[in-house]
């Protein structure tokens, strides 16, 4: 059974690219050939000119990647955690200032695994940014956010964006209609539209689009 099926569609630097679609629609093992941890049975997935299963560690390091279920080692602190990643980077981000930013500096001393679901994955979003990537894959960054700290996530990753490409997945037509310039909505392993954020909308809402492109597929 295929997961994916002549998938294509690529992101530009400088810009946001969201990825939307129903659970099962092949998204998740598309980011996860871009990132280096599926290698594509047929096809060729190509991150800064480079096949990602193939990457040497200098290209990983301009990769940032933020996992939705975690990836985050839980007995260390999250300001450990950063402080280490920045020190794997040349020219990294501030930590503190990131550390504050994402409204983390009441909590960034507590082992991650104290952290509440909302807290891990401001850390996992930090630590994915701290290297000021020129690509960076984000998985539900807002997921079990609060309204506010969802306007401070959405602010970082479009100023991240001004010097990267970045790619959203996301099940929210909010953070697409606010964040992306390119969309790309998969279902059944396959692309079903893709462009600019107005060609793809097509003169109606997003979500309108997405359902009738979709079927009504559950997300």
């Amino acid at each position: 059974m295929r997961a994916v099926d002549d998938v294509s569609w690529s992101a530009d630097s400088g810009a946001v690219t969201a990825v939307l679609g129903p659970n099962g629609a092949g998204k998740t093992t598309t980011m996860e050939c871009l990132e280096g941890l599926q290698r594509p049975t047929a096809g060729t997935a190509r991150v800064l000119g480079t096949d990602p299963w193939r990457a040497s560690a200098e290209h990983r390091a301009r990769v940032g990647v933020m996992l939705q279920d975690g990836g985050l080692p839980v007995t260390t602190t999250g300001e450990r955690l950063l402080h280490h990643v920045a020190r794997l980077h040349a020219a990294p981000a501030d930590v503190a200032g990131l550390i504050s930013r994402l409204d983390l500096t009441r909590v960034a001393g507590r082992s991650i695994r104290r952290l509440s679901g909302g807290e891990r994955q401001r850390v996992a979003l930090a630590a994915a940014l701290v290297g000021r990537p020129e690509v960076a894959f984000l998985d539900e960054p807002t997921a079990g956010l609060d309204p506010h700290a969802r306007l401070e996530v959405w602010d970082l990753v479009r100023e991240t964006a001004a010097a990267a490409a970045v790619v959203v997945t996301t099940h929210s037509f909010e953070e697409a209609e606010r964040i992306a310039d390119q969309v790309v909505i998969m279902n059944g392993g396959r692309v079903v539209a893709q462009g600019s954020l107005d060609e793809v909308r097509d003169g109606r809402p997003l979500e309108e689009r997405y359902f009738a492109l979709t079927a009504g597929g559950r997300r």
